[in-house]
């Protein structure tokens, strides 16, 4: 009885949220009264037709690309980012280059990493990596420098080597700004895969929806979009349960 009541309590946020949502849609619905805004109804009804199609084909290609890219950023930023927090001194002479680079839109790149990789995942995962690797060498950095300083002194009164201090501090303590930036990052990937998907490629959920927009199949086109967005609340959720079986102490 008691699980089943912890069940309901985490679960009934999440339905009434979608409930909200969908009454909100049937209601923009009706009131726009335009093709180009379906009821939630026939936008479902679509949705599990398409899945019975091609739409998987083209959610597991985006899947892909996008967990790809996050990998990717995540095995270049974090040990960078912890290394810089680390070594101020270092950190200092990167910091000029660092700041020059990170406010530049790395989208605008887009139109050369086609040129040089061609139309292939290649240029997408490169441009989705380039733009999430930013967010996490910053936010790792920041934390790692912010580190408690009686924690390192401790370690090292202990005998720790550079190698443990990276190992049994660093690290653990930066994994939740690390998640954290993983989150954001989530969420300017699926932005940046769905126009890269947009661009010379017949495969992933961008291509799907603009196709769909383009044939004027609106409801199909929302099919795609309820796929994306279910993607990106499944993978969240996942980087959210992460956080509370990796960093269970700030939970407590």
């Amino acid at each position: 009885m008691r699980q089943a009541f912890k069940i309901t309590e985490k679960t009934f946020p999440f339905l009434s949220s979608l409930v909200i949502l969908l009454l909100l849609w049937w209601l923009l619905a009706i009131g726009l009264k335009s093709p180009a805004v379906p009821l939630p109804l026939d936008a479902l009804q679509s949705f599990f037709e398409s899945v019975r199609g091609d739409l998987l084909t083209h959610l597991g290609m985006s899947l892909y690309r996008v967990l790809l890219s996050l990998i990717l950023a995540t095995i270049l930023a974090v040990p960078l980012g912890i290394f810089l927090g680390k070594n101020p001194k270092i950190d200092t002479k990167m910091a000029p280059m660092l700041y020059l680079t990170y406010p530049i839109p790395k989208v605008v790149f887009m139109p050369i990493f086609l040129i040089i990789l061609g139309i292939g995942d290649s240029s997408k995962i490169l441009l989705i990596t380039l733009i999430t690797f930013y967010q996490i060498l910053v936010t790792t950095r920041d934390a790692a420098k912010n580190m408690e300083k009686e924690y390192i002194f401790s370690l090292k009164s202990l005998g720790a080597s550079s190698w443990d201090l990276y190992r049994h501090v660093y690290l653990p303590g930066c994994l939740p700004a690390i998640l954290t930036s993983l989150r954001l990052g989530l969420g300017t990937a699926m932005a940046v895969l769905f126009l890269a998907e947009t661009y010379a490629t017949q495969t992933g959920i961008g291509f799907f929806i603009m196709d769909s927009l383009s044939r004027m199949n609106y409801e199909e086109m929302f099919a795609g979009i309820i796929a994306m967005g279910l993607m990106g609340f499944i993978l969240y959720l996942i980087l959210d349960i992460a956080e509370k079986k990796l960093c269970s102490w700030i939970h407590l």
